[in-house]
């Protein structure tokens, strides 16, 4: 089973919100999913973004692929840098 990280769009019509989940990547985008990792609400001003460290960490060990977009905000979060980092220590 090939999981990824990728988003899950969530809320009404014209206001999307997404939730950042672990798929299989065999599953559609709304459908089912493994675990729910945070949020991710582009609306609001400034950008909310709210990502468990443990959570996204244990499923990059693990092998999940994230989505362009999850890489980034995972970027910005700064928890790719401190997966490498904790890789590398190894």
């Amino acid at each position: 089973m090939a999981v990824k990280l990728r988003l899950k769009r969530m809320g009404a019509k014209k206001s999307p919100f997404y939730r950042i989940v672990a798929a299989d990547s065999r599953s559609p985008r709304d459908g089912r999913f493994i675990e729910i990792i945070g949020y991710y609400n582009p609306l609001a001003n400034p950008v909310e973004v709210s990502i468990d460290e443990e959570k996204a960490i244990k499923w990059l060990s693990t092998g999940a692929q994230p989505s362009d977009t999850v890489r980034t905000l995972l970027s910005r979060q700064g928890i790719i840098k401190k997966f490498a980092d904790s890789k590398q220590a190894k």
